[in-house]
C-alpha cells in the first residue's frame, strides 16, 4: 500500500474506541439479556465484531501490526432461530462446488451416456466440457453425482446444506430464479459446512501437538532402507 493511500494515525485511533465503546455495548447486552437468545447480545456482538475487524485492518495497514484477538464474523454463525415452533413445512437447499480436473473423463463419460441413450444431443454436445457437464446431471442425480464425482473427473470444493423451516409451503415457482436469495436467516434450523479450509486447520492443529521428539525420530525412520518384501 502507498503511503497516500495508508490510514491516518487519527483514524486508527478512531477504530480502536469505536472497538472499545462496542466491547461495553456487548458486555451491557451480555449482563442484561432476557434469555439465551437475546437478539440484543446477537446484535452487539455482531457490531463489536464488525468494529474489531475494522480497526484490525486499519492498524495493519498503518502499522504493518494485528490484533492478537480473532472474533467470528456475523457469516459465521446463525442468528438466533425465530420460525414456527412446529413447522409445516421445510427447505432443504445444498450447494456443492467442483473443479474439473479430467476434462478427458467427462467427456468420455459424457460419450458413453449419448451411445447408450441413442436419442441424445449428438456428438457435439458431449464434445465439450459445458455440453457433457449438461449431459451428465441431466443423467445422474446430485447425490450419485457426488458420490461418484471421481469416476466423472470431477474434484470436490466446499459444499453447505441448510434447512430452514416454514409455516406453510413455498408457492410454486416463486424462488426457482434465486433458491438463496430469499432465506431468512432466522428460520434456518440447522447448517452444515464442509470446506478444505477445515482441513487445513486440523492438520495445522495436529503438526502443532507433535512431541519435536518424535517428530526427529520419525525423520530418522525415514533415512532406514525398507525391508526386503521376500524374508
Amino acid at each position: 500500500m502507498s503511503d497516500a493511500a495508508q490510514p491516518t494515525a487519527a483514524e486508527v485511533r478512531a477504530a480502536a474506541e469505536r472497538v472499545k465503546t462496542a466491547l461495553d455495548r456487548h458486555l451491557a447486552a451480555v449482563e442484561s439479556r432476557s434469555g439465551e437468545d437475546d437478539p440484543a447480545v446477537y446484535e452487539a456482538f455482531n457490531q463489536l465484531a464488525a468494529a474489531a475487524e475494522v480497526y484490525d485492518e486499519l492498524l495493519y495497514d498503518r502499522y504493518d501490526e494485528v490484533t492478537p484477538f480473532e472474533i467470528p464474523g456475523a457469516e459465521d454463525s446463525l442468528p438466533p432461530y425465530t420460525g414456527p415452533e412446529e413447522p409445516n413445512a421445510l427447505s432443504v437447499l445444498i450447494r456443492r462446488d467442483y473443479s474439473v480436473a479430467e476434462p478427458q473423463r467427462l467427456l468420455a463419460q459424457a460419450q458413453r451416456i449419448e451411445a447408450a441413450d441413442g436419442e441424445g444431443r449428438g456428438a457435439e454436445a458431449a464434445g465439450t466440457v459445458h455440453g457433457a457437464l449438461g449431459i451428465l446431471f441431466g443423467e445422474f442425480e446430485p447425490d450419485e453425482i457426488a458420490s461418484r464425482h471421481k469416476e466423472f473427473g470431477l474434484e470436490e470444493g466446499d459444499s453447505t446444506l441448510w434447512v430452514t423451516a416454514a409455516e406453510e409451503p413455498s408457492d410454486p415457482g416463486e424462488w426457482l430464479e434465486a433458491p438463496f436469495d430469499q432465506v431468512d436467516p432466522q428460520q434456518v434450523v440447522c447448517r452444515f459446512d464442509v470446506s478444505a479450509v477445515f482441513d487445513d486447520e486440523l492438520d495445522d492443529d495436529v503438526e502443532d501437538d507433535l512431541d519435536p521428539d518424535l517428530d526427529a525420530e520419525l525423520d530418522e525412520d525415514e533415512d532406514l532402507e525398507p525391508l526386503d518384501a521376500d524374508r
